[in-house]
């Protein structure tokens, strides 16, 4: 692939993300690589050491002013694909809601997707047939909650999915694709030591979905291995 392609991922630190760091650049991408706490950042930092085609940025995506910092700072730059990856999930059942975090759930899982979207679609327009992802979940589907609780994370996810839906007719316009893609079950910090696949199965599946994404297949719902997931 091109040199000059170049890939922005948030909560590029560990897990999906750190994968997705990792696989891109082992093809020629260049990757602005942005998370909270670089300097605790241990394997991002190894993985960039000596490596020019790595750069490491400090995001927090609730704070929409870092956001906007952000893309001030990278004004010039043509953006081919940005996933939005950063996410928290706060475990929650019923009768047992916290409510700040609730709230805090929905700023870092689905506000920051559509403030991320708004900075840089200067920067996806530049780079021409560029890209915009999430990572949701399939906890975000109506469709398959058959089993309840988790208010936090699944209302969270299931906003995010209209929030990518409705992106995916507002960028249509520029050339941008969009979709939102779930992992499957793998095992990281996040998704504990039980999961069914590991990063590298996942993020393999998903960079062939991000590869094989288009305008007349945006807006829509896939999983790692290409599947579409009900709503």
């Amino acid at each position: 692939m091109s040199d000059h392609q170049t890939l922005l991922i948030t909560g590029a630190n560990r897990g999906i993300g750190l994968e997705y760091v990792r696989q891109y650049t082992d093809d020629g991408w260049r990757v602005i690589a942005c998370c909270r706490q670089p300097e605790q950042a241990g394997a991002l930092q190894r993985l960039a050491a000596g490596n020019q085609q790595i750069e490491i940025h400090h995001l927090d995506v609730g704070d929409f002013d870092q956001i906007e910092a952000l893309g001030r700072t990278l004004a010039d730059q043509s953006i081919q694909l940005l996933i939005n990856n950063a996410g928290i999930y706060p475990e929650s059942s019923f009768r047992h809601i916290d409510y700040a975090q609730w709230m805090q759930a929905f700023k870092i899982n689905t506000m920051s997707t559509l403030k991320l979207a708004e900075v840089f679609v200067p920067h996806l327009v530049k780079a021409g047939n560029a890209k915009l992802v999430a990572m949701t979940s399939k906890m975000g589907s109506i469709d398959d909650n058959t089993s309840g609780g988790e208010y936090l994370y699944r209302s969270s996810k299931t906003a995010l999915n209209m929030v990518m839906k409705s992106l995916s007719h507002d960028l249509n316009k520029y050339g941008i694709s969009v979709a939102s893609l779930h992992p499957g079950w793998v095992r990281t910090d996040m998704g504990g030591p039980n999961g069914l696949i590991d990063t590298e199965t996942s993020v393999s599946g998903l960079r062939k979905v991000i590869a094989n994404l288009s305008l007349n297949r945006s807006g829509k719902f896939f999983a790692y291995d290409g599947k579409e997931i009900a709503w």
